[in-house]
């Protein structure tokens, strides 16, 4: 006999939400076509404390958002390849952010971690993929996804750092 997934408040959240949502969709917004419409790309770091669509004016349809730990190039090429050939896009932002988690922690600290907690070494060969210098970090993924070949040289790629104390991007290449 099976029980039931629990329903964590998170989870309920997400179902009302969800149905507000449902009822809200627009026309408009369920015609979207799949090519975002202003044919670019952000790559961005999964912290909580940034609002994509607000720090960066992105309405809804107009760009793909590719989230994850530091806002990784290396993380997101599988992404951007799809996004630029299948789906079109030309232009790439790579937008790290101050202080972020990225800057403050090593592999081993991870490594360490996850065996102390999970005991497994099944991290042991993971590069997570953590930076100690943010603009250095920026200047290294943009230089990585031009060098991939995967990206066609015509495709733009800039590299940002975004101020979580002010709210400000500051282009660094």
């Amino acid at each position: 006999m099976s029980s039931e997934p629990p329903v964590t408040p998170n989870i309920q959240n997400l179902i009302t939400k969800n149905a507000q949502h449902v009822k809200n969709l627009t026309q408009q917004e369920r015609d979207l076509p799949i090519p975002p419409a202003k044919k670019y790309a952000i790559v961005t770091c999964m912290d909580a404390r940034i609002h994509p669509s607000k720090a960066f004016g992105i309405t809804l349809g107009d760009a793909h958002i590719i989230r994850n730990a530091g806002a990784s190039g290396v993380d997101a090429l599988r992404s951007l390849v799809i996004s630029q050939q299948l789906l079109g896009t030309e232009e790439v932002f790579i937008v790290k952010h101050t202080d972020c988690g990225m800057l403050k922690f090593d592999n081993s600290h991870l490594r360490n971690l996850v065996k102390e907690r999970l005991n497994t070494d099944a991290a042991k060969d993971i590069d997570f993929l953590f930076y100690p210098d943010l603009e250095q970090s920026v200047r290294d993924d943009v230089a990585y996804l031009k060098g991939t070949g995967l990206l066609p040289e015509e495709v733009v790629i800039s590299g940002w750092v975004y101020e979580v104390e002010t709210g400000k991007c500051v282009r660094i290449v």
